[in-house]
């Protein structure tokens, strides 16, 4: 085991433990609100499918991506490593910054198609504007926990 793993808070958690620590809690939060983003704008109308479609790619991405990184936390396939904790780290990160180019993006697309859009598709675009903004603020804060444990590793 390496010497940073020895020293207790600055290693990545195992099993169900997972669920307990913070920030890794976190991944359940950004799990639940990436798919709603993920759910809404792919019920609603497409107008500018560029936009809309980065905006796809970004929630199944980190979807999956955080998916992937909570099973592989929980069978512990980390072991331990430092390295782990480097990648943790920069995927919150890349993720925020994904998240937030998204978030800027639905809601420009959400303002400028105001008209045209019957009561319920455009409050369906508020709500994938309101749960993206809420994603990119679970992945920051996921991301700045996860530097603050790497600069501890």
């Amino acid at each position: 085991m390496a010497p940073a793993a020895a020293s207790g808070g600055s290693t990545l958690p195992s099993g169900f433990s997972v669920f307990t620590t913070f920030p890794d809690l976190l991944f359940i939060f950004e799990f639940v609100f990436g798919g709603l983003v993920w759910i809404l704008v792919a019920a609603s109308r497409v107008p500018i499918p560029l936009i809309q479609g980065w905006v796809m790619f970004v929630s199944v991405f980190c979807f999956v991506a955080t998916t992937a990184l909570l099973i592989l936390y929980m069978i512990n396939a980390h072991g331990g490593e430092i390295s782990w904790v480097t990648l943790d780290a920069a995927y919150n990160c890349v993720a925020a910054l994904l998240y937030l180019s998204a978030s800027v993006l639905e809601a420009l697309a959400t303002i400028l198609t105001r008209d045209g859009y019957t009561y319920k598709q455009y409050h369906e675009n508020i709500s994938a504007v309101v749960f993206s903004y809420v994603a990119t603020l679970l992945y920051v804060i996921h991301a700045i926990f996860s530097l603050i444990r790497w600069k501890s590793s």
